[in-house]
C-alpha cells in the first residue's frame, strides 16, 4: 500500500469544528495582514458551521437601578414660614436687651461703637447697607468676629414699598450676597429700611432664610437730638425684651457714639443683660 493509498480517517464532528475554526482563524489572519499592508479591502469570513459565540449584553438603564429601596423615607419639604409683621421685641431670659444699630458701616462711627460694646463685652446688632459693606468689608468682618449679629437693611436704603417686586429683591438677595462674600455667612435677620414693610418683603425676606426684626425703642439719633436725649430714651425704655434702634451711619453720629458710652455702663449695673437675639428666641 502506498502513501497515496493510504485509508482516510473517517471525519468526526469534532474535527470538522476544529477544521472550521483554523479555517476561519487563517483567514482573519490573512484579512489583518492585508489591511495593515494597504492592499485590497477585506471582506468579512465567512462564519464557521456550528453553534456561534454568544454576544455580549449591553447594559440596560434599568439594570442599573435597585428595584426596591430600603433608606430613610423622605422628609415631606417644609412649609416656607412667610411672617406677617416684624418682631417688635426678644423673649429672652429675664432681664434681656438688644442693642441695633443700623445703615452702616461707616469708618468715622462704626469703629468707636464696636470698641465700646467690645470693652464692656457685648453684643449687638448692625443692620448694614450692602453699598456701605462694599466700602467697608473689614468692618463687617470685624462685626463677625467680634461675636455681633450681621443683619441685611438692603443695598441703597430705599422706600421698598415704593419700589416692583423685582427691584425689592434685588436689593435685598444682593445685600446677602455681599455680607456672604465678605465673610462667608448669609444673614439670618432683616430689617425694612424706615420701619416699611409689606407682604413682599416678608416673602422675599423669607425665601432668603431671614427673620423680620423691628424695634421696641426709638433714640430718634438720625434726628441728632443731643446726647441726653439719646441718653433718656434708651434709659426710660429699658426693660426685659426690649430691642433698641440706634444707627452708626447715615449721618453725624457722634452724638450716637456718646451716648452709647454713657448709657451702656448704666444698663449693665441695672442688671440688664443686652445680648443678641437667636432665632428661637423670637
Amino acid at each position: 500500500m502506498t502513501k497515496d493509498q493510504l485509508p482516510t480517517r473517517p471525519l468526526t464532528r469534532r474535527r470538522a469544528l476544529l477544521a472550521g475554526a483554523a479555517a476561519v482563524g487563517a483567514a482573519g489572519a490573512a484579512g489583518l495582514f492585508e489591511t495593515l499592508a494597504g492592499d485590497e479591502p477585506v471582506r468579512a469570513p465567512v462564519p464557521a458551521a456550528g453553534p456561534q459565540p454568544h454576544r455580549a449584553l449591553k447594559p440596560s438603564a434599568y439594570r442599573l437601578q435597585p428595584l426596591m429601596g430600603y433608606g430613610p423615607p423622605r422628609a415631606a419639604p417644609r412649609r416656607l414660614l412667610v411672617r406677617h409683621r416684624p418682631f417688635l421685641r426678644v423673649s429672652g431670659r429675664g432681664r434681656t436687651m438688644v442693642l441695633t444699630f443700623d445703615d452702616g458701616p461707616d469708618p468715622r462711627y462704626t469703629p468707636y461703637i464696636l470698641d465700646i460694646l467690645r470693652e464692656y463685652d457685648v453684643r449687638a446688632m448692625f443692620f448694614v447697607c450692602g453699598e456701605m459693606v462694599a466700602d467697608s468689608k473689614e468692618l463687617v468682618v470685624r462685626m463677625a468676629e467680634e461675636g455681633h449679629v450681621v443683619g441685611n437693611h438692603t443695598w441703597s436704603h430705599p422706600l421698598l414699598t415704593r419700589l416692583s417686586r423685582a427691584r425689592i429683591h434685588a436689593e435685598m438677595e444682593r445685600t446677602c450676597d455681599i455680607i456672604e462674600e465678605t465673610y462667608g455667612e448669609r444673614p439670618a435677620w432683616f430689617r425694612a429700611p424706615y420701619g416699611a414693610w409689606n407682604r413682599t418683603t416678608f416673602q422675599f425676606g423669607a425665601e432668603l432664610g431671614m427673620e423680620p426684626l423691628a424695634w421696641t425703642v426709638d433714640t430718634l439719633d438720625w434726628t441728632t437730638p443731643g446726647t441726653h436725649r439719646i441718653i433718656d430714651r434708651v434709659e426710660n425704655g429699658a426693660a426685659p425684651g426690649v430691642v433698641v434702634l440706634s444707627h452708626d451711619a447715615g449721618g453725624d453720629r457722634s452724638q450716637s457714639v456718646r451716648a452709647l458710652r454713657a448709657y451702656l455702663p448704666r444698663l449693665l449695673d441695672a442688671g440688664y443683660y443686652v445680648t443678641v437675639p437667636t432665632r428661637q428666641d423670637t
